[in-house]
């Protein structure tokens, strides 16, 4: 007779986790500044240890640039509820090698890196097709397991449904599996450059590999932060004939206009997103892709649905991409869904053939080489688009009001420690956040 635990096994797959999220301080008893939680829209920069080796696969680095990326608002508004005071943010991020293990020999201390925000093992089925999002031994999350049926990897800096490792918004980092998670960076690629195949770029990417983005396509992008801006991009690259991005937000609509050049649509002027896309575009999108979020409800049903805890998601943006796309469309949702959402609409769905597509967490290691080398050196793609600001590590608490609310037309921010370069020709140089956060 299979027990419970047997069950719950078996879903997890069949690879013990081979991973825990401790880690040792120095025996110095060095300290190292980090951004940690400490409730609902509460964070602090505090003193915390310089994590040391702990496993042989281990390398421990000196970040030189970490970042703020849009789901970190889900943890600054305790959405994920598996965060513990005292838990250090951060998942996109890049650095220098300091230390490594000993069983580490592709990288070297001196070596410019940066990290993937997930953590995989290198060896499970996933990782061996580099779906290092999906690993099955980083991420020893019970409950993610009750709630999907399975496990994602281990993520740094994302709660403990995320394997509680500790994040990379601080002055040094360990990555467990080094070798797996770290990409050398080539001495002609900027920081800034690099630093967004943590996270930003290889999301971007994929939600638009994955969707099935094609040369001619019309496409709808929901929600227009950073990842909204960047699917925005290669869907152009890709070759796209018409994008036109969904936004309220007065400078990212701007933003959108005057960086890319892309047609958009204010939802407060336009309410009824669905009866505009049938202005603009007769007979639908070819492509909708959700790059928004799950935390700022539209219509008063569903903002009393979710302050009374009866679904945790809204399903606002994927009933109106099903509804604009044209029958047989396609509808990516790359956006940081976490659990679920009341009146979504499956008849819609059934009915027009849609094609819905949850992308997943990104798999950085299937794209990011690709990213790098037939994109970036190239100048086929320039990340440094989307760097609106330079700020100090020690600004990391004033970073995230401002950024939670849009602030100063902020956009993605280049977060420099002690041990940053100087900014790159062309980069935003260094501003506190009182400066231009209004």
């Amino acid at each position: 007779m299979q027990t419970a635990a047997n069950a719950i096994q078996d879903r997890m797959g069949q690879h013990p986790v081979d991973l825990t999220p401790e880690y040792k301080g120095r025996e110095d008893g060095s300290k190292m500044k980090a951004l940690a939680w400490f409730g609902n829209k509460q964070v602090s920069v505090v003193e915390a240890p310089v994590p040391d080796i702990t496993e042989p696969d281990d390398v421990i680095l000196q970040v030189t640039g970490t970042t703020i990326c849009g789901s970190d608002l889900h943890l600054y508004h305790s959405e994920i509820m598996t965060l513990q005071k005292g838990d250090i943010l951060g998942h996109e991020f890049m650095g220098k090698v300091e230390r490594v293990g000993q069983n580490v020999t592709k990288v070297k201390p001196g070596d410019r890196v940066v990290a993937s925000f997930q953590i995989a093992c290198g060896k499970c089925e996933y990782c061996e097709k580099k779906l290092s999002s999906f690993c099955d031994r980083t991420n020893n999350s019970s409950l993610m397991n009750a709630m999907y049926g399975h496990r994602d990897a281990g993520f740094f800096g994302y709660s403990h449904l995320a394997g509680g490792f500790p994040g990379g918004q601080a002055e040094y980092v360990r990555v467990p599996f080094g070798e797996v998670n770290l990409l050398k960076i080539p001495e002609n690629v900027t920081d800034e450059q690099a630093i967004y195949l943590s996270d930003v770029l290889p999301t971007s990417y994929h939600a638009v590999v994955d969707t099935g983005v094609k040369e001619g396509d019309t496409v709808g992008v929901w929600g227009l932060g950073p990842i909204g801006q960047c699917v925005a991009r290669w869907c152009q690259v890709k070759g796209a004939k018409r994008v036109i991005g969904i936004d309220k937000v007065p400078e990212r609509l701007a933003f959108a206009r005057d960086k890319l050049g892309i047609e958009t649509i204010d939802f407060t002027e336009h309410t009824d997103v669905v009866k505009r896309f049938q202005e603009l575009v007769p007979g639908g999108l070819d492509v909708a892709i959700d790059c928004g979020t799950f935390h700022e409800p539209k219509t008063l049903l569903h903002k009393v649905q979710k302050t009374l805890m009866l679904e945790t998601d809204v399903p606002e943006t994927a009933n109106e991409m099903i509804m604009s796309v044209k029958k047989m469309g396609r509808c990516g949702v790359i956006a940081a869904y976490a659990g679920y959402a009341n009146a979504f609409n499956i008849g819609a769905l059934m009915e027009k053939g849609v094609r819905f597509i949850g992308n997943g967490q990104a798999p950085v290691h299937l794209h990011w080489e690709t990213i790098l080398n037939k994109y970036i050196i190239p100048g086929k793609f320039d990340p440094t688009f989307i760097i609106t600001h330079r700020v100090p590590l020690d600004d990391m608490e004033e970073l995230y009001a401002a950024f939670d609310k849009r602030q100063g037309g902020v956009m993605k921010v280049f977060v420099e420690t002690r041990f940053s370069s100087p900014p790159s020709t062309g980069c935003p140089q260094t501003q506190r956040v009182k400066d231009w956060a209004n």
